[in-house]
């Protein structure tokens, strides 16, 4: 695009009782960071701004800048799992949406990261950031908007999460050094911040090990940024707060997707006792959420550990003692999961502060093994139902149509900070990342609204 803000770089002048290893309280690091853990090229920010407030710290800024951000109130629009008002049941009056997960990520992020030593407001500001880039429709809205974009760079959610960040999120301004233009670089959050909130550190094409995978952390326009944060950092290798925030993001969603899934009336706890009925489970599991090596047995022995617990929900009913017991198995869950990898970092890495690339975050294979089961039975009982992929074919044609609804008529139908973006860009290809972009930021409810509106003159589709 043209008057990128990204050219050169400025320079900058428990929760849980019998938790294994020391207790970290916030306060330890909300006076002054530690230099030896977070040094002046992890607080630095991309440009330069002098402090509000004495006795702030750098990463309790950032928290602030994204819990204030236009991007994270979106995602109370963005639908998580189950669609509000789509189930009969009464009992589901209120199903989690991005938002409510972020903020469940970040309870959790924050809290396992203090206790290995993180600064528990930079793992917070990651937790509440990891999703900001999702568009409407959530993962169904990424596939579509990736189709549309191939010849554009192609789109993935936590690619734009960095965009957002770093230039689409109105905060700071500054002058370009090449154009003399006012432009924009996002939230201009420290360095650790975005990087912590980088869950796969390569471009699109560059995965470590698996060169077809769809997933990756850049476009090819924000490498600049991208390459500044990453300075010194390891290839392809999260720092330590990305990995407690993406093993937060499994904790948070597997064990809340499930519980989603019971509150909805979608899912039967004692169907997990029949044989059949396991046996797809863990066809899902390792279709999507373990390695394909991984045996139906080791899945199958995970699954019975958490059967045993007395504290597993055998049954719901929707009632307020029901609701009590769900909510203590979805507690019982966290802390285990949270707690197992605390417990197997602290063995493998001593007492000490952990941070940034000094350490990698151990899970037990055993604990990853029945957090995929947990996300197995979500999306065989609740994303796998016919309504649900009738809905999500819907929601591949309103993206696809709205998609080409606003190629054709741009810069009608965007927002005011878009159209300045698209007057500006300087070709066909740049225009249509402006497009992306747009519809990126949509709720569910604002991308049907303005698919209905662009569409209606055309009439029935033929």
């Amino acid at each position: 695009m043209a008057g990128t803000a990204h050219e050169t770089p400025h320079t900058d002048d428990r929760h849980t009782e019998n938790r294994p290893g020391p207790r970290l309280a916030d306060a330890q690091y909300q006076a002054v960071l530690d230099p030896a853990h977070y040094d002046g090229a992890a607080t630095e920010r991309w440009a330069a701004e002098p402090d509000k407030r004495p006795g702030r710290t750098a990463f309790q800024r950032d928290r602030a800048r994204v819990l204030h951000s236009a991007s994270l109130r979106r995602l109370a629009g963005k639908t998580q799992v189950v669609t509000p008002g789509s189930s009969s049941q009464v009992w589901d009056a209120s199903p989690r949406t991005r938002l409510t997960h972020s903020l469940e990520c970040a309870q959790v992020g924050r809290e396992l990261g203090a206790a290995l030593g993180c600064d528990p407001d930079l793992v917070e500001a990651a937790c509440l950031s990891h999703d900001m880039g999702h568009p409407p429709f959530g993962h169904n809205g990424e596939q579509a908007l990736n189709d549309f974009a191939k010849d554009c760079g192609g789109f993935e959610g936590n690619a734009q999460s960095l965009r957002l960040l770093t230039r689409l999120e109105p905060k700071r301004f500054v002058r370009s050094e090449a154009s003399g233009e006012m432009v924009s670089v996002g939230l201009n959050l420290t360095r650790a911040a975005l990087d912590a909130a980088t869950k796969y550190p390569w471009p699109r094409g560059g995965h470590p090990t698996d060169p077809g995978s769809v997933k990756f952390g850049v476009y090819d326009d924000d490498r600049p940024v991208f390459d500044w944060v990453r300075q010194g950092a390891p290839a392809h290798r999260q720092c330590f707060e990305a990995q407690v925030m993406d093993w937060s993001d499994d904790v948070a969603y597997s064990v809340h997707d499930f519980e989603d899934g019971l509150h909805a009336g979608h899912l039967d706890p004692n169907c997990l006792l029949a044989e059949p009925e396991r046996q797809e489970v863990f066809a899902v599991a390792i279709g999507r959420y373990v390695p394909a090596e991984t045996s139906p047995e080791e899945l199958a022995a995970a699954l019975d550990r958490l059967l045993d617990e007395e504290w597993w929900p055998h049954g719901y009913d929707g009632s307020a003692a029901a609701q009590a017991r769900l909510k203590d198995a979805t507690s019982q869950l966290i802390g285990r999961f949270c707690l197992s990898a605390e417990g197997a970092t602290r063995q493998a890495y001593g007492t000490g502060r952990l941070t940034r690339y000094a350490a990698e975050l151990v899970v037990p294979r055993e604990v990853r093994h029945e957090c995929a089961v947990l996300k197995a039975v979500a999306d065989r009982y609740v994303m796998q139902r016919d309504e649900q992929e009738r809905l999500r074919a819907d929601q591949r044609v309103v993206i696809a149509e709205l998609a080409e609804a606003l190629t054709a008529r741009a810069p009608e139908g965007l927002d005011p900070q878009f159209r300045a973006l698209f007057a500006e860009a300087p070709d066909d290809r740049a225009r249509k990342r402006v497009i992306v972009d747009q519809i990126a930021c949509f709720t569910d409810a604002a991308a049907r609204s303005l698919h209905a509106r662009l569409t209606a003159a055309r009439g029935p589709r033929s």
